[in-house]
């Protein structure tokens, strides 16, 4: 009997301990559901914090792309048709008259790209007179690319330099044409500005400029053509002070509203960062040639 009753206690005691690990197991079982769901529900939850960024940061890029390309600037400026000077558009003296305009012809040779990165580090802007035979390359195509993407306005200098009073009106109209269709080719858009080679317009080429709505503009003074003034430190001199007595000009042509006429040239390179600050240190502030008014602009 006594053996009975030991038997049965311990067969209780079995079930008992087996009832025990079948309820923690469950127990266990349980939570690692719930840890896992809610391991799964944080998740979730970062995932759509996530993209709720992504999507803020998205909105945020294309409101500031879209009001970057609603800010155009309006022209304050002008080209004087008779003296190619800078001048204010309106007579309010609101407007600073002592500015000068750079502009760089023979472009895009040995130089241009380098001469771009010295405007850049002055905080300076420049037109860019290209000559057509130095962008049928692709070399050239690059340059010029680089030039515009750094935000400086390319202007038409011709395709081979010439004096436009001894061509055809056909072999003109060439010229100047095939040089804005190579433009557009290559950075999107055509030309402004127009700069003829000697500075010598005729009748015909006035009137194709203007059908290509682009605005015509000769200079005030420039140096680094002649001969004397193949030299760093005497076209430094010379840009900054107007002066060129070794030209015949023995008296300063620097004046509000200059157009300053530059080249790709080396002389003219290495000396253009001391010509913006010698000209800033005489008051002279270089203008922008997007606050000028062009054919495009005007309508």
């Amino acid at each position: 009997m006594r053996h009975i009753i030991i038997g049965i206690l311990f067969v209780s005691f079995l079930f008992l301990a087996a009832c025990n690990d079948s309820q923690e197991t469950s127990n266990e079982s349980g939570n690692g559901d719930q840890e896992e769901n809610s391991k799964q529900e944080q998740e979730g939850n970062n995932q759509e914090d996530n993209s709720k960024e992504e999507e803020d940061t998205e909105d945020e890029s294309t409101a500031k792309t879209e009001e970057q390309e609603e800010i155009v600037k309006e022209p304050i400026y002008k080209v004087d048709s008779e003296t190619s000077s800078i001048v204010p558009l309106d007579d309010s003296g609101d407007t600073n008259e002592k500015v000068v305009l750079l502009t760089i012809d023979d472009v895009p040779d040995k130089n241009a790209i380098k001469m771009a990165e010295t405007l850049k580090e002055h905080n300076a802007s420049a037109i860019f007179f290209v000559n057509g035979h130095f962008i049928e390359t692709e070399e050239g195509a690059e340059k010029l690319k680089k030039i515009h993407e750094m935000g400086f306005p390319i202007g038409n200098h011709t395709y081979s330099h010439p004096d436009l009073s001894t061509l055809s009106e056909e072999e003109q109209t060439e010229e100047i044409v095939s040089v804005s269709d190579r433009i557009e080719e290559i950075v999107g858009e055509r030309p402004t500005f127009f700069r003829a080679p000697h500075g010598i317009n005729t009748d015909h080429s006035q009137m194709v400029v203007k059908e290509e709505g682009m605005t015509q503009m000769n200079w005030t003074y420039g140096y680094d053509y002649f001969k004397p003034y193949e030299d760093v430190e005497k076209i430094k001199q010379a840009m900054i002070s107007g002066e060129g007595p070794e030209a015949g000009v023995d008296y300063s042509l620097l004046k509000p509203g200059a157009n300053l006429l530059m080249h790709d040239r080396d002389w003219t390179s290495e000396a253009l960062g001391d010509i913006i600050e010698g000209l800033r240190d005489k008051g002279y502030e270089m203008v922008d040639p997007d606050l000028i008014q062009t054919e495009k602009n005007t309508n």
